[in-house]
């Protein structure tokens, strides 16, 4: 079994697909059929994530679909799935590249202007057209309690990101 710590979460069973226990999957990889080359998946049940074994798995339309071993009854075995979240040990993914990271190393680093300011805390990303956004919101210990949408453009807006130091710096006007 797996802890929190070691997974990542790609993707989410979001339906039944047919009557053969298949589900519909939601998948945060890009491109989304990213998800099917990280496997086993882990699921979690009642607190702990268990592996599951794929029987089968398609893009369906403009989606995903899969099957799973012990779960090829749609009325009972497949609905208990739906809800769930798919995570993978983080130790399949591969290393980020330089001035690459993966969202989930950048939520709850600390974000300073320049000058040291503290605007917050990273609290998620958004994917947008343009560019990722960071949201940020600000705490007991930043400049304000202000939630912030900032641009994910390293080299403009973002100008460092230290991970072993828990902050990224932006340059950013703190009244905007």
């Amino acid at each position: 079994m797996l802890t929190p710590d070691e997974v990542l979460v790609v993707g989410r069973i979001v339906s039944v697909h047919g009557v053969k226990g298949w589900v519909k999957v939601y998948s945060h990889t890009d491109p989304m059929e990213n998800i099917f080359d990280y496997q086993p998946w882990h699921l979690l049940e009642g607190g702990v994530w268990k592996p599951v074994k794929l029987t089968g798995k398609r893009r369906q339309g403009k989606g995903l679909v899969a099957g799973f071993e012990g779960y090829e009854d749609r009325d009972r075995a497949a609905r208990e799935l739906v809800g769930r979240d798919i995570a993978v040990p983080r130790s399949q993914l591969p290393e980020s590249g330089d001035g690459e990271y993966y969202w989930r190393d950048l939520i709850g680093l600390r974000v300073k202007l320049g000058d040291g300011r503290d605007l917050g805390r990273v609290h998620g990303l958004m994917e947008t057209g343009a560019n990722d956004v960071l949201v940020v919101r600000g705490d007991a210990d930043s400049l304000d309690r202000q939630e912030r949408l900032l641009p994910w453009t390293p080299g403009e807006v973002v100008s460092a990101v230290d991970l072993d130091a828990g902050e990224l710096r932006v340059d950013w006007d703190p009244d905007f």
